[in-house]
């Protein structure tokens, strides 16, 4: 009797190890037709553009190598967003859509700065040679008391950013008083500063003009006093 009840579960755990045999093989040849990105979709990008522009497609995907939230169609994610960019071979998943995208700045913005844009004609942006990563002292070209004068704002910032150039009228008054005027090119460049130097750099383009120096390793800039008429040709 011991013998035949061994057989017997013998026979029993054969049964269940094939059983299980199976199940797994299905598991790893079984596949499912899920949706997959042929082409990187962009955060922001509906699901529906990119079925329209051709980045999505069904693929057979074994069962083992699902990921939770596969989709088979796009259905479940009418009118979504792609929320972070989706690669081409990913499966399209449930996370990775929503109702809105957060916006991505271009910008690095240093830790503890803030990003200002100032418009400048080239001239004021030393010809055009300013670019994302200089280093510029900031002058201000300024009236006090009815007297003119220029002064170092800024020694030392960073710009993170040049961006679109655009054509401004100015008016030069000539010594006969006659006036002439031109078309110079201005540009937005943006700026990396702390609070105190925006406040600075906000209020001297509203109440005068601007002008960068473009700072190398070895440049030697410092505050001082302003320079005016009474000062221009004195020496030291």
């Amino acid at each position: 009797m011991a013998a035949a009840v061994v057989a017997a579960l013998g026979v029993v755990l054969v049964l269940l190890y094939v059983r299980g045999a199976d199940h797994r093989a299905q598991d790893r040849f079984a596949t499912v037709e899920v949706l997959t990105a042929t082409g990187q979709i962009n955060p922001g990008e509906t699901v529906e553009q990119a079925s329209a522009a051709g980045r999505l497609a069904l693929r057979a995907v074994t069962r083992n190598e699902l990921l939770d939230g596969y989709q088979t169609n796009t259905a479940g994610l009418a009118g979504q967003v792609a929320l972070t960019t989706i690669y081409p071979g990913e499966q399209i998943i449930a996370s990775k859509f929503g109702t809105s995208a957060a916006p991505i700045s271009a910008l690095t913005i240093p830790d503890g700065m803030v990003a200002i844009s100032v418009n400048l004609t080239d001239p004021a942006r030393v010809a055009g040679f300013v670019v994302p990563g200089s280093q510029v002292a900031v002058f201000v070209n300024g009236t006090t008391a009815g007297q003119p004068y220029t002064r170092l704002l800024l020694p030392k910032v960073q710009v993170l950013g040049v961006g679109s150039t655009t054509p401004v009228s100015t008016t030069t008054a000539g010594s006969q008083g006659q006036t002439t005027g031109e078309q110079l090119p201005s540009t937005l460049l943006t700026l990396a500063v702390d609070q105190q130097e925006a406040q600075k750099v906000l209020f001297a383009q509203g109440n005068g003009q601007l002008a960068f120096a473009l700072l190398t390793d070895s440049s030697r800039v410092a505050p001082g006093p302003a320079t005016t008429l009474g000062s221009l040709y004195k020496q030291g």
